[in-house]
């Protein structure tokens, strides 16, 4: 697929992940002066830039938007992009790149820039958590304890989550929540609880390793209250795709659902941890973002 038409419209955060930043963006600025005839390169300044740069893309037509950046950069950009005819291509810079795992995505510039030329388009599902996007997964519970302390940390790495994870722990109390879907209703406290669009949280951690990203269809993982030694294993099982093994996992999948709980929290989005209300409702866009990914992708 060679792109083509009015714009290639890079958006690029900075601040993103933990990789030779000087390196990155010699070659991505190298690629720029290449094809400057139909290419646009911004640089977010702030949060919530990205989107506004997105949202720009679309004023002029652009026909792919490219988003270099973590997990948060590339949700503020598709969310811009829902239901239009624009496609996103990730290159994927942060911690995780849940979303650009679940798509087979090289996880570099330069194979990222081949996928240019020879990738395909192919239309995926957008969750919906109240009024926000989610495109990887949302959830409540520890995860999203463990996202807004991590949002506190100015360096990231797998040695600061793994001791955020801890501290988190060790003072978390599993909540109540009721969870009404078309296929359950129940009321327990639960450690924790995703609704995955993908099938994982990023780094290969595989939360609903049977998500399919185009089925019109969400999945719903719950953990039971579980102590910090099967905590450990299940931090295995997370990585191998044997989380349904785990006493304490289930997983369904809905078209939709609504939670309840007794107070208002933190809830996180595609990693990245908000403020949510008492009730949140989970909705499936079906088809809503394009995406450009591997020809062999299926």
């Amino acid at each position: 697929m060679q792109i083509s038409g009015p714009k290639l419209f890079i958006i690029y955060n900075p601040v993103a992940g933990s990789f030779n930043r000087d390196k990155f963006e010699k070659r991505l600025n190298r690629y720029v002066l290449d094809n400057k005839d139909n290419t646009i390169l911004f640089r977010t300044d702030y949060p919530g830039h990205a989107a506004e740069l997105a949202a720009k893309a679309l004023e002029i037509n652009a026909d792919t938007v490219i988003v270099a950046g973590g997990d948060g950069t590339v949700n503020e950009v598709a969310g811009a992009l829902v239901n239009s005819s624009t496609k996103l291509l990730i290159i994927p810079t942060g911690s995780g790149n849940g979303l650009a795992r679940h798509l087979k995505l090289p996880l570099n510039l330069e194979g990222s820039i081949k996928l240019i030329e020879n990738g395909k388009d192919l239309s995926i599902d957008c969750g919906m958590a109240n009024d926000m996007y989610f495109f990887c997964t949302c959830g409540v519970g520890y995860d999203a304890e463990v996202s807004e302390s991590v949002s506190l940390m100015k360096k990231r790495g797998r040695m600061m989550y793994a001791r955020e994870m801890i501290k988190v722990f060790l003072k978390y109390k599993p909540e109540r929540f009721k969870l009404i879907s078309d296929k359950e209703e129940f009321e327990e406290e639960v450690f924790t609880l995703t609704f995955a669009n993908a099938n994982q949280y990023g780094n290969n951690a595989y939360i609903a390793p049977d998500a399919d990203i185009q089925d019109g269809k969400i999945d719903i993982a719950i953990i039971k209250p579980i102590s910090l030694l099967k905590v450990l294993l299940f931090g295995i099982q997370l990585f191998t795709k044997q989380a349904a093994k785990n006493r304490n996992y289930s997983c369904l999948k809905s078209s939709g659902a609504t939670l309840e709980r007794d107070n208002e929290g933190v809830m996180h989005i595609d990693g990245n941890a908000v403020y949510a209300g008492k009730i949140i409702k989970i909705r499936v866009l079906p088809h809503a973002l394009r995406v450009v990914v591997p020809e062999w992708f299926n």
